[in-house]
């Protein structure tokens, strides 16, 4: 769960999930088989890509160590 500041009065509280940052990254991959990309273009396309994909791969990190956590107590 990410918060972000609209204003000095308003923050609004937006739910992260490792589908939608996947979805995303598929966003900008699609950007970067468009034929009439600019370079630039690309290249930031690119690198917000990355991003969900870091973001993503967190969310499946941390979603592991909940896993093991919970196996390892129910072990004992």
């Amino acid at each position: 769960m990410v918060k972000k500041k609209i204003d000095e009065n308003e923050i609004i509280t937006e739910e992260i999930s490792f589908e939608s940052k996947i979805e995303e990254a598929k966003k900008y991959l699609d950007k970067l088989i468009d034929p009439e990309i600019t370079l630039s273009g690309s290249v930031e396309a690119y690198k917000k890509g990355m991003e969900e994909i870091e973001i993503a791969q967190k969310l499946l990190d941390n979603a592991k160590l909940e896993y093991e956590e919970i196996i390892s107590k129910d072990q004992f």
